[in-house]
């Protein structure tokens, strides 16, 4: 009998996510080179230059001494959603994205974080069970029993370290936390500091913002009334909306790029054709929108039909064809699946996704449309 063994050393070709900063590495380097106009105090990137790193650059090779290089875009949204970010943040004015689940909030502050200050890890997890500590400082209690209180014992939080060496922190699901968490962010946005009681009358007892500092945050807007942010807190944000991808060329696409890249991290090729990604990603933003691409009335399920869920879809469907090949055409694997997402919050819904079939489905297979002629054949796999 043999066994491997790994190695605790990783590298980015072994593990799940790769950070921003490390994935596209070359491309920053290359804009930071590119680009050297003015850029606001602490950033690395022009904000120019964050926009392109952002959007792509639409094809076109840039050139930086003798190197060229084509920017890849890595946001599908509207570029002056971007450019409103970007201004927000060089301003130094806390930035709140938000928007319904899945509709890639985080990577878009990920992006901008890389693109500002070389890293996206100076993150906070919302929850409600997410202290002050974590948003402040804690302390390491060995040294702070041995010595007493001092700089070495604090333990800065991600939001404390951005601050102190002026880089970007970022709060995911900022409405989650408990009020009087989110509290201590309306001092750290406006007075720009950290008091530490333990160490008044030292230099360290009052911790000030660097220059560059600055917060981003998201909120999902189907979580809106968790915990609703004070008007005080509102004010210390610049909000900004992220909807869903407009064009379905575009979801498409992307939908394939991240499923694509989601089954070769588990080993395998991809063999999902463009049809079945076709109907995946007109049945979702069908169902999403509340109206079919031809104008046909739908009725939405209660869940959200978001891009992200498409893409696990599809990657079950590209895992599915990989190491089950002998399940038969993925086009029939589809109705599961949709049932699958759409049960999700209130299993009611599985009437809505019933009702989408007898509605658009069947009409799209009375005009002769071949995949969806098959998937109305399949209809008593939902009613089973």
């Amino acid at each position: 009998m043999t066994s491997t063994t790994r190695t605790s050393t990783s590298t980015a070709t072994d593990r799940q996510t790769v950070p921003p900063e490390e994935k596209y590495a070359a491309e920053l380097e290359f804009l930071a080179a590119h680009d050297s106009g003015p850029r606001p105090p602490g950033w690395r990137l022009t904000p120019r230059a964050v926009v392109t790193f952002v959007m792509g650059s639409d094809g076109e090779k840039l050139k930086a001494g003798r190197r060229s290089l084509v920017i890849e875009q890595k946001f599908v949204g509207e570029r002056a959603l971007v450019e409103r970010c970007v201004v927000t943040l060089a301003g130094e004015r806390g930035l709140l994205l938000v928007g319904e689940p899945g509709t890639a909030k985080s990577m878009l502050s990920e992006l901008l974080a890389a693109a500002v200050c070389g890293t996206s890890a100076l993150t906070v997890q919302g929850t409600a069970g997410t202290t002050e500590e974590q948003l402040k400082y804690g302390w390491n209690y060995a040294l702070l029993l041995a010595k007493g209180p001092s700089r070495d014992a604090l333990v800065p939080s991600p939001v404390l370290t951005a601050m102190t060496t002026g880089a970007v922190a970022r709060v995911e699901e900022v409405t989650r936390c408990l009020p009087e968490v989110q509290d201590a962010l309306v001092s750290l946005l406006s007075e720009r500091r950290v008091a530490v009681p333990e160490l008044a009358g030292t230099p360290d007892g009052q911790l000030y913002a660097a220059a560059g500092f600055t917060l981003i945050a998201t909120a999902n807007l189907r979580d809106k009334g968790v915990s609703e942010m004070s008007a005080a807190l509102k004010r210390r944000f610049n909000f900004e909306t992220v909807g869903p991808i407009g064009s379905l060329a575009a979801e498409v696409d992307l939908v394939r790029r991240q499923s694509t890249a989601a089954v070769a991290r588990a080993g395998a090729a991809y063999a999902v054709d463009d049809a079945v990604l076709d109907a995946l990603v007109t049945a979702f933003r069908d169902l999403r929108t509340g109206r079919s691409t031809e104008g046909w009335d739908v009725e939405r399920p209660s869940t959200v039909m978001s891009t992200a869920e498409a893409v696990s879809v599809a990657t079950a469907l590209g895992v599915t064809a990989a190491y089950l090949p002998d399940g038969g055409d993925l086009l029939t694997r589809l109705p599961g699946q949709l049932l699958g997402v759409v049960r999700k919050d209130d299993p009611a819904d599985a009437a809505r996704l019933l009702g989408y079939w007898d509605g658009a489905v069947r009409r799209r297979a009375e005009q002769g449309a071949a995949t969806w002629r098959t998937l109305w054949d399949l209809r008593p796999a939902l009613e089973a």
